[in-house]
């Protein structure tokens, strides 16, 4: 059965207190649309809609960053979530398969539980997601008759009878998609709020004798974000997944309250992260690595048997190999750093490459930035470089050379050299005591008295 995605992103979110859109507040180092559309993808949709409000532009552009190939609807007035799917109808004109409409504002219901409702509809017209509510407030409540779903009511609308059920609406539809958009045209704006509601097309399809049912799922998978605080609240759902995900894959975390995940972050088994340590997007951990405390990892690859850190940052487009080791209040960024090299104290290494076995002395500077231009670093196999050298970009450093500590290198190195770049080194005898006696002379003179 193919299906079409109808992400509803239209929303202004007054309560968020922000000039941008709901839905790009972000979840784990990404915005809450793209946790939707990902997990839409477990469905292989045939084609996605994205219907946009406000913000429409910066809505789609990073709709279509998350998932490209995206088609973009516009709904230029918010009349309610009826008039909000219509406005994906023309981009699904002709198309005979299943839509199933998602929230942009949504983000963390399971791939499980869409496949759970396509499964559903083999055998009911229209699908909707339901979950039981610890405290129901003002949610649309689900009136059913054995697996039947009769109708759905908003809250504003209910009497007290209804409002007493706790089987609630979370909004996600599915159903065919002619007779989604049939259905959505019967709808009228006769209720409290003079909206046109998704959910009458329940009670439209059962007076034509339509079957309706509704698939429960756990309230946490509904979590809307409305606010900063539903965003705070969707972020620790969100990490106490990733964290009880990671330990269950084989993962030691040491403390995990205080390791954060981002949304693709992947770790393999054997691995053991240490506490307060942090991930952006585009982290992978190859097997047996050791991540120690107050490290913080983006856009980077860690081979097997890796050990970074503490306090160690690694930044976009770091690839590390295996047995690789990088200390403290060490960054990288752009570099490939080959099996068994050490990085191990305060240096910096930017657009560079370090063969196999290697080691970058302390405080090491890859200096690769004219002020216009970057530059790469070539560092060969075996190579030894002393503490406190600065590589003036572009310049390659043959297999086993080696530098003098405290030297600039500007020139390339060929292969197993020495190359020592720094000052001569001249002492003047009594010379420091005469220069502190002059500075304390100077210091009394201006202060009026000696300190």
């Amino acid at each position: 059965m193919s299906t079409a995605l109808i992400l509803l992103a239209a929303g202004q979110g007054t309560r968020m207190k922000s000039d941008r859109p709901k839905v790009l507040h972000a979840v784990a180092g990404a915005p809450l649309l793209a946790h939707a559309l990902q997990a839409g993808r477990a469905l292989s949709p045939e084609r996605t809609v994205v219907v946009t409000g406000h913000g429409g532009e910066s809505v789609a552009a990073a709709a279509h960053a998350a998932a490209p190939g995206v088609r973009i609807a516009v709904q230029e007035e918010r009349k309610g979530t009826a008039h909000a799917v219509a406005q994906a109808a023309p981009l699904l004109a002709g198309y005979e398969g299943d839509a199933i409409v998602l929230y942009g504002d949504t983000p963390f219901i399971r791939p499980e539980t869409l496949k759970a409702m396509r499964a559903a509809r083999a055998t009911h017209d229209i699908v909707v997601l339901g979950f039981e509510a610890a405290d129901p407030g003002r949610y649309g409540r689900l009136v059913m008759a054995g697996d039947s779903l009769e109708r759905i009511v908003e809250f504003k609308d209910a009497d007290a009878e209804t409002r007493a059920l706790t089987f609630c609406n979370s909004g996600v539809v599915a159903a065919p998609a002619p007779l989604l958009f049939e259905l959505i045209d019967q709808v009228g704006n006769d209720n409290a709020s003079g909206e046109y509601y998704l959910t009458d097309i329940v009670g439209l399809a059962r007076g034509r004798g339509l079957s309706a049912t509704a698939v429960a799922c756990d309230e946490a998978e509904t979590l809307g974000v409305n606010s900063r605080a539903d965003l705070a609240a969707a972020e620790a759902a969100f990490q106490a997944r990733a964290r009880g995900a990671a330990m269950a894959a084989g993962v030691t975390l040491v403390a995990p309250e205080t390791v954060h995940f981002a949304f693709d972050t992947e770790v393999a088994r054997d691995t053991v992260i240490d506490p307060n340590v942090v991930f952006g997007p585009g982290v992978r951990i190859a097997q047996g690595a050791r991540i120690r405390a107050f490290s913080h990892l983006e856009g980077c690859q860690v081979g097997p048997g890796a050990v970074i850190g503490p306090y160690a940052r690694l930044r976009p487009g770091t690839e590390l190999a295996a047995d690789t080791h990088v200390g403290n209040f060490v960054e990288i960024k752009k570099s490939r750093v080959e099996a068994g090299a050490k990085i191990n104290h305060l240096s910096y290494l930017g657009d560079a490459s370090v063969g196999a076995r290697s080691n970058i002395g302390a405080g090491t500077i890859t200096c690769n930035y004219d002020g216009v231009s970057k530059h790469r670093t070539e560092v060969g196999a075996d190579v030894f470089i002393g503490s406190s050298t600065m590589l003036v970009a572009p310049v390659t450093l043959g297999d086993a050379a080696m530098t003098g500590s405290g030297s600039v290198i500007t020139q390339d190195v060929e292969p197993g050299a020495l190359a020592i770049a720094r000052a001569r080194q001249v002492n003047k005898p009594g010379m420091a005591r005469k220069l502190f006696d002059l500075l304390k002379s100077r210091k009394k003179n201006s202060h009026g008295k000696a300190e």
